[in-house]
């Protein structure tokens, strides 16, 4: 990319689209083209079209997405496959009409089958069956993989598809019921530490291992795959080959730690000075989901953000830590 190329981030304003202005405008980025979902609604193809046809950006991040939980996506199933399928069938077809140089298409690990082996690799997608519980969701995103890979092979387009491990950081969801561990950690923590709790209790035994990554680390790992030089992305997009292994490349830091190690983690970062107790009475959900990211090392790009800094610096942006500390 260069300087005064123009750039569309769809859903710039979730955790992982502000993240990638961030880190575009730190490298001198400032030809930024953003929408609203008022001022644009994915979901109707005849507005994308309009659109891109009007703006003409030169790469686009396709970050816009429904996300939710496992309540959401139980009881919203319809508006989860409808809506994704929508949201990145009307962004790519819309991106190849207009000549779009380059796309990134932001997918999630719950696209890769629920027993998969681990850590998961790139080629395991659609060996086994999905986790019931998300697969709306997952059938979307495996729908915009292919639909990327899809567009590469007949029409030469440079459409690459990443899938995060989980993540973290600026702008996260704390919601108490709707948010993700690490967020729901810090806040309960915060939250006892303010009222001097005795104890905070986290749901199951502790042992399952989960990996996260800074969203941060996520966003420059996008930024330096759209920037690789032809000879090392094009191999990546499976345009003259339907040998199984699609578009895709896996972004996380490649180890990590049980829901214990974790919760001592934010607890320590926190400043929480009573007891971490688990009730194993309640799930505890996959045993481990490890990504595989031996591919996109080899492309030379690591992650840097430690999880105990990491959490620091998502703990002093939160906005209710913030607030109190105003």
């Amino acid at each position: 990319m260069n300087l005064s190329d123009k750039i569309y981030i769809a859903g710039h304003r979730g955790l992982v689209g502000s993240a990638l202005m961030r880190n575009l405008r730190a490298k001198g980025f400032a030809n930024f083209v953003t929408r609203t979902h008022a001022e644009l609604d994915l979901t109707n193809q005849a507005a994308v079209e309009a659109f891109f046809a009007s703006e003409k950006p030169d790469y686009v991040f396709l970050a816009a997405a429904k996300v939710g939980g496992i309540h959401a996506n139980n009881t919203y199933p319809a508006e989860f496959i409808r809506d994704n399928l929508a949201i990145q069938t009307n962004i790519i077809h819309s991106a190849y009409k207009n000549n779009v140089k380059r796309l990134v298409f932001l997918g999630s690990s719950c696209i890769y089958p629920r027993m998969a082996p681990q850590p998961m690799k790139e080629e395991h997608l659609l060996t086994s069956e999905l986790e019931p519980t998300n697969r709306p969701y997952a059938l979307a995103k495996i729908a915009g993989i292919e639909m990327c890979w899809a567009y590469n092979r007949q029409y030469g387009t440079q459409y690459l598809a990443v899938m995060p491990t989980n993540l973290y950081g600026p702008g996260d969801n704390y919601h108490p019921e709707n948010s993700h561990v690490i967020p729901a950690l810090i806040r309960r923590f915060h939250e006892a530490k303010m009222a001097n709790a005795p104890s905070v209790t986290v749901w199951g035994s502790g042992t399952p291992k989960r990996e996260f990554l800074y969203s941060e680390d996520m966003a420059d790992a996008c930024v330096y795959l759209m920037n690789l030089p032809d000879d090392k992305f094009v191999p990546l997009l499976g345009q003259d080959r339907n040998d199984g292994l699609p578009p895709l490349m896996n972004i996380g830091v490649g180890h990590d730690l049980t829901i214990r190690e974790l919760a001592e983690t934010v607890k320590d970062v926190v400043g929480y000075q009573g007891a971490l107790e688990f009730d194993a009475s309640k799930p505890d959900g996959t045993p481990r989901k490890l990504m595989d990211v031996s591919r996109l090392s080899a492309q030379g790009w690591q992650a840097r953000t430690e999880l105990s800094e990491g959490i620091r610096l998502a703990y002093a942006s939160a906005p209710f830590n913030s607030q109190e500390h105003a």
